[in-house]
């Protein structure tokens, strides 16, 4: 197999924001997106979803790309990768690829990209801050079959990308549907039997309110933890909870001593307490941990099964997201989420019925979710199996029939 530099496989260059401070306001707020780093980080393989845009004067300092530009972070998230869905502007922290549609397909530029992310980072380190210049990124040679092979080493990983991206949005529709059920009955109060319910102030009569730390077991920030890398216990940290959910990915392992209530448990909200931006973020434990706990930054709130259900606390809690946000980014300025206040918040306690039954209906969506979960992480070890083999040219394709899915029927993908 022939190897290549990414230059000799099509044009790239960086992106543009010449003006300084790249911060004023006069730059944004247009109609053009403007892709960052963290942008790039967060996108599964396209870019979908920006944070900013530019004005008519921010895009005379920047420049425009086409749909379809690999997009590669020299600084901040060094090497990560993603391909543009709409024209964009980026910063000359990101490098834009457009291949030759007669020697390269984006989608196997990426893979191959993704397979040398390591050394693309190892020649990236500095003395003071890592970066990979344009320079950097083309003394790296590249294994490229003839494109028709590219094409098929692309089509069998896209295979895992769209089965992992389709089991993402079942996982979406199904916290959407949690969030809707919620909201149907305990705050629009169209709860099962609420057509013979009697209300006062438009409460049900016999639902009752009480501060959240009456109703809670353990309301305690994690531990301080001594992290080790030969432990098998895991210690999770604020960047675990996002969107509502729990990443193991970014957990950390540890061999500090845990105190029993600090382990977290089924239908546990983990609440992130500290920084602004991170502040406020809320996940429920949806799935049976085993001796993993938090650390200082998180907040364990645990229901009392004696005087609440777990199931309806948390997501009560789970609720509360962008209260507890606002202290951060509101007029308090809020940078630690302390007890007391969590504590002191009162919330609504339906009857005993009404929560059992919200338990029933609620628990299966649980379930359904961490089943698409641990199918994505299968999905995902399979593929990053095949994603050296491929790419190397150990696992040959070329005798090989394949069908290739509509989003690869142009030459250039």
């Amino acid at each position: 197999m022939n190897k290549y530099k990414l230059n000799e496989l099509g044009s790239l260059n960086r992106g543009k924001s010449k003006h300084r401070p790249r911060n004023d306001p006069g730059l944004y707020g247009g109609d053009f997106p403007f892709i960052q780093t963290g942008d790039v980080k967060h996108s599964p393989f396209y870019v979908t979803n920006h944070s900013q845009t530019y004005n008519e004067k921010g895009l005379q300092q920047s420049k425009l790309w086409p749909a379809g530009t690999l997009c590669i972070t020299i600084a901040a998230n060094i090497a990560d990768t993603a391909i543009l869905t709409y024209p964009a502007c980026f910063p000359d922290s990101i490098i834009g690829f457009i291949p030759d549609c007669k020697k390269a397909a984006t989608k196997y530029v990426k893979y191959l990209l993704d397979t040398f992310k390591l050394q693309m980072q190892a020649i990236s380190q500095g003395t003071t801050q890592d970066n990979m210049s344009l320079e950097k990124l083309l003394s790296i040679e590249f294994p490229a079959p003839e494109l028709e092979t590219q094409r098929k080493i692309a089509a069998i990983l896209s295979a895992y990308d769209d089965l992992i991206e389709n089991n993402k949005r079942r996982i979406a529709l199904l916290e959407n549907m949690a969030e809707e059920i919620y909201r149907e009955w305990f705050v629009r109060f169209r709860f099962p039997g609420y057509q013979t319910t009697e209300f006062e102030k438009g409460i049900p009569k016999e639902w009752d309110r009480e501060n959240l730390g009456a109703l809670c077991n353990v309301v305690k920030r994690g531990i301080s933890p001594k992290y080790s890398d030969e432990s098998e216990f895991m210690v999770l940290n604020q960047k675990c909870i996002r969107n509502g959910q729990i990443s193991l990915k970014e957990a950390r392992t540890h061999d500090s001593k845990v105190s029993e209530e600090k382990f977290i448990q089924y239908c546990d909200a983990l609440i992130n307490s500290t920084g602004v931006g991170t502040l406020g973020r809320v996940s429920i434990v949806e799935f049976e941990p085993n001796q993993i706990t938090v650390d200082s930054h998180v907040t364990i709130c645990r229901a009392n099964p004696s005087k609440i259900d777990s199931c309806y606390l948390a997501s009560t809690v789970a609720q509360l997201q962008q209260y507890f946000e606002y202290m951060a980014s509101g007029s308090t300025g809020q940078v630690e989420l302390n007890k007391s206040l969590i504590e002191s918040i009162k919330i609504l306690i339906p009857d005993n019925d009404i929560q059992t039954e919200y338990r029933r209906v609620i628990e299966p969506i649980f379930e359904q979710k961490q089943n698409l979960f641990s199918q994505i992480d299968q999905l995902a070890k399979t593929k990053n199996l095949l994603l050296p083999r491929l790419i190397s040219g150990k696992l040959s394709v070329e005798d090989l029939d394949i069908q290739f899915p509509p989003s690869m029927q142009d030459s250039d993908t």
